[in-house]
């Protein structure tokens, strides 16, 4: 999709002491970072309109072109010290210059009109930087990097620094230690003018430091000179305290730039819109921009702005923005979710003529990329290609990973492969994303193809795809492969305590323990054993069902200096707990509460629960007294259990006691309250108590469940309220919710009193929706064939119950006993049937079986002769 590249040929490029000629070459140098009021016009970038002509794309952060040959300078002093040259005596005696050695004993040599420095590797992408400033500043910048002193890096231009050269020579230092020494010798010198520009670029150096005391002593300065801050004094300080965490500063800088009637330029308009984007605050963002593109900030600063300076600073009907602009108003419209209007935005960028670069097309297939818009991520890339914009690493990459994300890893690996056919090299970001994306699909030759490339160049593999790939090779089954793979990162000495136990985890998981445990050894070897490794390793234990080594593994943790996290406690106690283990999970529990690390109900809820599973309601009230005693509040779930196990055996004194406490507790009711609540009244008969709680779920969003609508229809059932029973039923139905319970429920409620055509519906749907399961609904429709004498269809359902592997209770047989009495079979006769089946119950139902067909067939044959 996109187009390769030209590879970029530097042996062009002149190099000092070089015999090559000069080759003549056109560089973008971007203007420093002063942002004053007024901006100076530059030439612009623009796009091709429909009429042939063109637009002008204003831009804040201009570039001029200039002709100039770039200089790769490669010599330069070492900044670790310096030792003087044996031949300092001949030098004070007027033959030469000092000779100096740095401390590596390179020798360089200084002399009028020129200097021999040391051969010390110097960045290129600096030195061609500084090479394309032009005039003197490239040896003014490579001395102020070779020569501490700076009376002596100066001494040649001393007398004829202009403001503009000093302001490049501020803002290209690389600490701010050196910038605050040149700008006091600036100061020291006092034949230099020190301006606004110099002071913005020293307080954003210092911002960016987080040095703000140093901020605070420059903007005292300017206040003392009577230096009053100008548009980018205001954006560089709300930058910099905005990046550097000081959200409510960078604020406060803007309510007094509103309070100096000052309207913020694009620059500082951008700064505020980045500073709320950044804090999530995107409606701020977009409020900000509108309130600046439509003219609101100047109604609302103190001093009135002419007409004039509005439209300096970019305000009027339309706007002619910078494509940095577009951009952060781009990202923070797709940050927000806002697709729309960062699409406009785009739109509108387009038709104004300003050219889009790769980081708008980046920021614009990364927004559609994040919300699944596939088809419009190629419909940028397509763009991309027609305004022959050239795709960087990060474009690739943010296309490998949105395709992977869409499980579509053919084209991410795609794009892979194109990322080299445009001669870009894929980053570290590059190969973890498809390394990653292999791993979770097991795509095993594939990852280890990347791998050996990466080995190739020397890239090292991160401790997250590192743990990825040791689970791709267990997940697939390798795990010798597994082991080797470990044992290579292992070996070379370099693994994280994260790594280790992300390691451990993986085997543990997966129930290899065998191999967690070997993990841990190595990392115990390597004496990188911290609490993480043992709260993995407890947790492998857990999995491979080993109670007994996950706590030998805790109690052994203060051996090895370590001491158990609330992690640690929290994993043991609910291992075991959930292993029916309360007895053994107590004491650690206990422990827990000791070591102060209980902070929520969670560990009690846990072991709890297992002793009211285990049906040991003693211990567990026991422990939720110790619990309130050690002042921990239980919540609902708490209360739940308890309410629900007494439920169960039918105490509503202790019940209804719990749900008192909650009560005074504040707490309020939940659904797994009432329907342990409705449960227990069941039980025991309490309709009024039931249908207080049933009210109470039916206020729930999603109403009551099934099961407490079965036990209100059990209830009414009981009390022969059958309008009552009737409408829960059917509103069971409406909701597609009424299970084989709920029919059972209404066929036993019928037949009870009486209404044997409403009971024999419902045993047909009950038949025709396969709702004969469970051992109740056999027996409630036997029940009914008996009663209403019909012999055969009571047959059927009995042999469909035997070959369902059902076992039939007693009262199976005696409504099987009732249908052979109505068939004319003796009383002796079933009894008979029923001795031997509890005699031999194999001999019994084949017995009871014979009977019943031969019933059925002399039915059949009366119905024969009849006819």
């Amino acid at each position: 999709m996109f187009c390769k590249v030209q590879c970029l040929d530097v042996s062009c490029f002149q190099v000092i002491s070089s015999s090559k000629a000069s080759v003549n070459i056109r560089v973008s140098v971007p203007s420093f970072e002063i942002h004053d009021s007024t901006h100076n016009n530059g030439e612009s970038n623009v796009l091709p309109n429909s009429n042939g002509g063109s637009k002008r794309i204003f831009s804040t952060h201009k570039q001029s072109q200039i002709n100039r040959t770039p200089i790769v300078e490669k010599q330069r002093l070492s900044q670790q010290g310096y030792a003087e040259n044996p031949e300092k005596e001949q030098a004070q005696n007027g033959s030469v210059r000092p000779r100096i050695k740095d401390k590596r004993n390179k020798a360089v040599l200084t002399g009028p009109g020129r200097r021999y420095f040391s051969v010390e590797k110097m960045p290129i992408k600096r030195s061609t930087k500084w090479a394309a400033y032009g005039g003197c500043i490239p040896s003014i910048l490579q001395a102020l990097d070779s020569i501490k002193d700076l009376d002596e890096a100066f001494r040649p231009w001393e007398e004829r620094l202009s403001n503009k050269e000093r302001s490049i020579i501020l803002k290209e230092q690389w600490s701010w230690e050196r910038a605050l020494e040149i700008f006091e010798w600036f100061k020291r010198k006092g034949c230099y003018e020190l301006n606004v520009i110099h002071y913005n670029i020293m307080l954003r150096i210092m911002g960016k430091a987080r040095k703000w005391g140093e901020v605070e002593s420059l903007l005292e300065e300017m206040r003392v000179k009577n230096m009053a801050p100008i548009n980018s004094t205001y954006g560089t300080l709300i930058d910099v305290y905005s990046k550097g965490g000081k959200k409510e500063e960078a604020v406060l800088w803007l309510q007094r730039m509103n309070e100096q009637g000052m309207v913020p330029d694009e620059v500082t308009m951008g700064i505020v819109v980045q500073m709320y984007k950044k804090a999530g605050e995107f409606k701020k963002a977009e409020q900000f921009f509108k309130m600046w593109s439509s003219g609101e900030l100047v109604k609302e600063a103190k001093t009135a702005v002419d007409n004039a300076s509005a439209t300096k600073t970019g305000l009027g009907a339309h706007l002619a923005l910078s494509p940095y602009t577009y951009n952060t108003l781009i990202d923070t419209y797709g940050k927000a979710g806002q697709l729309v209007k960062a699409s406009e935005t785009f739109a509108q960028m387009l038709k104004d003529g300003v050219l889009p670069d790769t980081i708008t097309f980046n920021t614009m297939i990364h927004v559609y990329g994040n919300h699944g818009q596939l088809e419009k991520v190629n419909s940028v890339v397509r763009k991309m290609e027609e305004l022959q914009c050239p795709p960087d690493t990060r474009t690739f990459n943010i296309l490998i990973s949105l395709y992977a994300k869409h499980d579509d890893i053919t084209r991410a690996v795609g794009y892979f492969m194109r990322m080299k056919e445009a001669c870009l090299e894929p980053d570290l970001v590059s190969y973890r994303t498809l390394l990653y994306a292999f791993s979770i699909r097991h795509m095993v030759g594939e990852a280890e193809k990347v791998i050996s490339e990466m080995d190739e160049r020397g890239l090292q593999i991160d401790e997250f795809t590192q743990s990825a790939l040791t689970r791709m090779y267990i997940e697939a089954g390798m795990l010798e492969k597994s082991w080797s793979w470990f044992e290579r990162f292992h070996v070379d000495g370099n693994m994280t305590t994260e790594c280790y136990s992300a390691n451990i985890d993986a085997y543990g998981e997966h129930g290899h323990v065998l191999e967690a445990e070997k993990a841990f050894i190595c990392c115990q070897e390597m004496k990188r054993l911290t609490v993480l490794e043992f709260n993995v390793m407890i947790k492998a234990y857990g999995i491979g069902r080993r109670y007994d080594k996950a706590c030998r593994l805790f109690d052994s943790m203060e051996n090895h200096n370590v001491y158990p996290d609330r992690c640690s406690y929290v994993s043991l106690i609910q291992m075991l707990a959930g292993a029916d283990l309360p007895h053994i999970a107590k004491p650690y529990l206990l422990m827990m509460q000791n070591a102060g690390l209980v902070n929520d109900c969670v560990p009690y809820c846990a072991v709890i629960s297992s002793f009211v599973k285990a049906g040991q309601l003693e211990l567990a009230e026991e422990l939720y007294e110790e619990m309130v005693g050690h002042d921990v509040q239980p919540d609902v779930v708490v209360y739940g259990v308890l309410l629900n196990a007494f439920a169960e055996s039918g105490n509503v004194r202790e019940a209804t006691s719990y749900v008192d406490a909650m009560r005074k507790a504040g707490l309020p009711m939940n659904a797994v309250i009432c329907n342990s609540l409705i449960k227990l009244y069941t039980k025991v008969g309490y309709l009024k108590e039931a249908e207080e709680m049933y009210d109470v779920l039916q206020s729930f969003e999603g109403g009551p469940d099934v099961y407490s609508s079965n036990c209100m229809i059990d209830l009414y059932s009981e009390h022969s309220m059958v309008k009552q029973a009737e409408k829960i039923f059917d509103d069971m139905r409406q909701r597609h919710n009424a299970n084989e319970f709920s029919f059972s429920m209404m066929l036993c409620m019928y037949k009870r009193i009486g209404r044997c055509e409403e009971a024999m519906k419902i045993a047909k749907e009950m038949r025709k929706l396969a709702f004969l399961s469970e051992l109740l609904s056999y027996n409630s429709v036997l029940s009914l064939f008996a009663m209403d004498g019909r012999l055969k269809e009571a047959v059927e359902i009995f042999k469909e119950m035997v070959e369902a592997a059902i076992q039939p209770d007693d009262s199976t047989f005696k409504s099987l006993g009732t249908i052979l009495k109505k068939s004319g079979v003796s009383k002796q006769a079933v009894g008979r049937l029923d001795v031997m089946r509890k005699k031999d119950p194999q001999s019994g139902m084949q017995a009871w079986m014979s009977a019943l067909t031969s019933v059925v067939s002399g039915e059949d044959n009366d119905d024969d002769g009849c006819s």
